[in-house]
Parts: C-alpha cells; structure tokens; sequence
C-alpha cells in the first residue's frame, strides 16, 4: 500500500476524480510541453457524462490558462480500462501533434498514464489486507496508530496534524456559510441552520443526529462550492469522517493529538479499499465512497473509544457491509443531491456501526471479505448507476422536475 499521504489530500472539490485528478494530470503534461502552443481534452465516460456539473472543463480551462485550449465531451466511446477517461495532446506553432497522453482518473485525485509505469508512488507498506496487518501488529505488539508511524516514519503526524487543521477550517467555514449552492438545482446552503436550530426538549439522540449532520453538510456544501476539503477518500465523502471526528471531540473533550491518531486509523481502512478495490464512484458506484468513508469514520470512531483491532475490524466491516450497492447518481451532475444529505447519513451510521461493534463479541464477516464483495457487486452494476446521471435518482428526478415537494416546519 501507498503511503496515507497519497490518501488523504487537501484541495479543491467538488469531485476528486473529476477536477482533483485531472487537474493533477493536465498540470504534470503542461509542464511536460510547457513549449506547446496548444492543448486539446477530450473527455469519456463519466468525465463527459458529468464533467459540466463536476466543474471539469472549469478546472483545466483554469490549469491551463494562457493557452488555447480545446475541450471536448466525448459520451459516446466507452473505454474498456476505466470510466474516468480522458486524452490530452499537445501542439506546436504549426498545428502540428507534439504528444497525446491517455489519463485515467482512478479515484481520490490519483491518476495513471495509459503506457507508463501504473504506479508513480512505491508501495511502503508491506501488509495489502486487514489480516496481514492485524498478524503483523498481533506479533510485534503495535497497535494501528504505531504501525502507522513505524511504516511512514516521523513525518506522518505533522501531516495529519495538517490534515485535521484543514478538515476543521472548512467545517467551521461550512457552519458560517448561507445562502444558495451554485447550479439549477437552487439548493440552499443547510448546514447553518442545522447547527443553529433549537428544539425544545431536545434529547441526547436528537442533538447527536442534529449536530454531526451539521457537521457533515458543513463540509459537503463547501465541497460543492468547490472549495478546500480533503479527501477522505473522495471529494464526494469528505463529509463523512470530518463529521465524526468533530463531534466526538466536541463531546468528549478529545485532544488534537488523539485525533490525530486516529486519523491514522482511518487512513488503513481507505487504504486497504483504495488498494484491494476501488475508491471510484464511476467505478463501482457510491458504495466506494460513501461506503469506505463510512468505514473510516466507524473504524476512528471505534479507536477515539479504546476499542481494539478486532473492534476496529468490525466497525469499519459494519460500515461497508450496510452501503453494498449504492448507486452514484447525482442529479445534473452536481455533487449536492444525493451527496450532501448522504455524507450526513453515512455519517450517523458511522457512529452507530461503532456502538454496534463495541457492544457485540462475535462476527462472521472479515473485512477483507467485506471490500472483495464490493469490488465485485460494483463491477455488477449497470453502468448508468456509476457516476453518469442517466440513471436512478438523477434520471427519476429529470424527469419529475417540476414536482416540489414542500415539508411543513
């Protein structure tokens, strides 16, 4: 496995796959033919599909400002290797071909050149699934967080230490911010009132319920707005783990170190998903991201209350195992419906997947079995259910747009 730092990554949403990435791979290619006169994108499959609502014309048009440059919305190739598929050539003063790449946005903001060596960063963990690093930490008495460290040495805690200072900026930024969400969707900006809202004879459940989902449409609107998160794993699930974690040192009185290690935590479980499955949407669909961001958080969460390997094992299974076959269907394209309100689902349901194991002493499902099976029922979806709003919510909703549904206060 790669290091967490190729993990969780600070940037700009809305979409790690779609802006994150291909900003990334446009970047290294620019500074390749920095000679170039022009540059051409075309984008397939879920870029084309939904890179308008993503914001990825924006970003490269932005990454590549002061060239000419062409963007073009293939929607009818399909490519065999992965869904998130785009070229980009470059040309010289005389329209001339000076390279053409092929990229492939594979999740997480990590991209692969089509032809070149898959990986550009070493594998530094030896141990690829739960088990071999529950047996590794069993025989050397580690436990995650030391592993983490003796793995990735000194420099890892300053890192998340830079990670949790960002995921708090933004969720402070989200809980200040009003008004409407860019987009024809109109959505307003939630995550304020969620927080501000008084309700009388509020019990312990209600406020939990009120503020971690405060907390993960905070987040989830600034991603959005496009604006900084980090991806834990994606753009589309920065909500979900921020969100727990928040909570959970507001209520409890956590340190910062504490929830620094349990970062950590957290960065195994995506790592083994990113490793032995996918972290794509377009890939496998919303359980990739919802479902592993829910891991995360359960897993954190579950550590945050001394629970040890076993119980972190099973939080982070029971967080996957109930998000099998989430669809990705976002409506326009846009990362706000069903994204937002998911983050704040997937992050209540973190919680309860940690109490869950706590309470619990026998289980039959690892989580090793738990990614394998939903590497394999992502591959099953049909593809109109995996990051490209031709199907599910995002078709239902295109159709039926002029139905409002009003709730009364």
């Amino acid at each position: 496995m790669q290091s967490l730092k190729e993990l969780f990554k600070i940037g700009n949403g809305p979409s790690s796959s779609h802006t994150m990435g291909p900003k990334r791979a446009v970047e290294f290619f620019k500074n390749t033919y920095p000679y170039a006169k022009k540059f051409k994108v075309i984008l397939y499959g879920s870029l084309a599909l939904t890179g308008k609502g993503h914001l990825t014309d924006y970003i490269i048009y932005q990454t590549l400002q002061g060239y000419e440059t062409d963007i073009e919305f293939n929607t009818e190739y399909e490519c065999d290797v992965h869904p998130n598929t785009f070229d980009i050539l470059a040309y010289d003063d005389r329209g001339e071909i000076i390279d053409k790449w092929r990229i492939y946005s594979v999740g997480g903001g990590t991209y692969i050149i089509d032809g070149k060596e898959k990986k550009y960063v070493d594998d530094i963990y030896k141990q690829n699934t739960w088990k071999e690093i529950y047996e590794y930490c069993e025989n050397n008495n580690y436990d995650l967080y030391q592993y983490v460290c003796i793995v990735e040495g000194d420099s890892i805690h300053s890192f998340l230490k830079e990670v949790w200072e960002s995921m708090k900026k933004t969720i402070k930024k989200g809980l200040s911010s009003e008004g409407v969400l860019y987009g024809k969707l109109n959505l307003d900006k939630r995550a304020k009132m969620l927080f501000e809202k008084k309700i009388e004879n509020e019990d312990e459940v209600t406020k939990q319920n009120r503020l971690v989902s405060a907390y993960a449409y905070a987040t989830s609107e600034e991603n959005a707005s496009g604006g900084t998160i980090v991806t834990a794993p994606t753009c589309g699930a920065s909500g979900v783990l921020p969100a727990v974690l928040y909570y959970m040192q507001e209520k409890f009185n956590f340190d910062d170190e504490i929830i620094i290690k349990s970062l950590a935590v957290a960065g195994i479980i995506g790592n083994l998903v990113k490793t032995n499955a996918t972290i794509s949407g377009a890939e496998c669909g919303c359980q990739a991201e919802i479902g592993t961001a829910c891991s995360m958080a359960a897993a954190a969460a579950t550590y945050l209350q001394n629970g040890n390997m076993k119980k972190i094992e099973y939080s982070a299974e029971i967080g996957m195992e109930h998000h099998l076959g989430l669809t990705c269907d976002p409506i326009y394209g846009y990362v706000q419906i069903p994204c937002i309100e998911r983050n704040a689902i997937a992050a209540m349901r973190a919680l309860e997947a940690s109490s869950l194991a706590l309470l619990l002493n026998e289980r039959k499902i690892s989580f090793d079995v738990v990614v394998e099976t939903m590497y394999e029922t992502g591959k099953d979806l049909q593809s109109h259910y995996r990051e490209t709003s031709k199907g599910g919510l995002a078709k239902k909703y295109c159709r039926n747009k002029y139905y409002n549904i009003e709730m009364e206060e």
